[in-house]
């Protein structure tokens, strides 16, 4: 196992770790984890420790990458274990933080929709021959929804302080973007796409 896939399978516990200091209930074992006050804002601290466990983790995405093509070691388990490793650690990140009503339900209900359709599109283009390459719309998505995400984790601090709420603009473009790559997408692959309907 080479590098680039090992930090894959690092990110994948990360992002297990991260599930459960968010989801599990420390109460009912005699633990429970602090509010501390920031900035005239109190938080919780379960919080602060999920989004530096977040933030890790997707450093490990950019760093995978760049191994793998730097020592020539890209290899179809890295990139299916890589794949995982990004559903795991963003959906999860989008659908708990909607459950617990830190953001509103319908960002990661079009995110992970798109990324549905797209990974779709990708897949037929695979099973063709043909490489669906990323996009400047996918990537503006993905930027501003990780900082999105790393702001909401942190209470959006600095910018709540002065009641600017950058992590919530930032999502919702993200949606945006999402929406716009996937339109993208389907016109670039259009005649792909309908090959495969007309033989279905």
């Amino acid at each position: 196992m080479n590098t680039p896939t090992k930090l894959t399978f690092l990110r994948i516990i990360l992002s297990i770790v991260m599930i459960i200091i968010l989801l599990f209930p420390f109460y009912e074992i005699g633990l429970e984890f602090p509010r501390i006050l920031i900035g005239g804002i109190y938080v919780k601290l379960e919080y602060f420790i999920a989004g530096g466990i977040f933030v890790i983790a997707s450093l490990t995405d950019f760093l995978d990458g760049y191994l793998a093509r730097k020592n020539h070691q890209v290899t179809d388990l890295g990139k299916m274990l890589d794949a995982i490793a990004d559903k795991v650690l963003v959906n999860s990140a989008l659908i708990i933080l909607a459950v617990k009503g830190l953001i509103p339900v319908l960002i990661p209900v079009v995110i992970i929709f798109r990324d549905t359709v797209v990974d779709a599109v990708k897949m037929e283009a695979a099973s063709k021959g043909t490489v669906v390459a990323a996009i400047m719309s996918g990537k503006i998505k993905t930027a501003t929804m990780m900082i999105g995400l790393v702001l909401t984790f942190f209470y959006n601090l600095p910018f709540e302080m002065w009641n600017i709420r950058v992590n919530d603009f930032l999502l919702y473009f993200a949606m945006i973007m999402s929406i716009i790559s996937m339109i993208e997408y389907f016109k670039a692959n259009w005649s792909l796409i309908m090959s495969s309907t007309k033989k279905s």
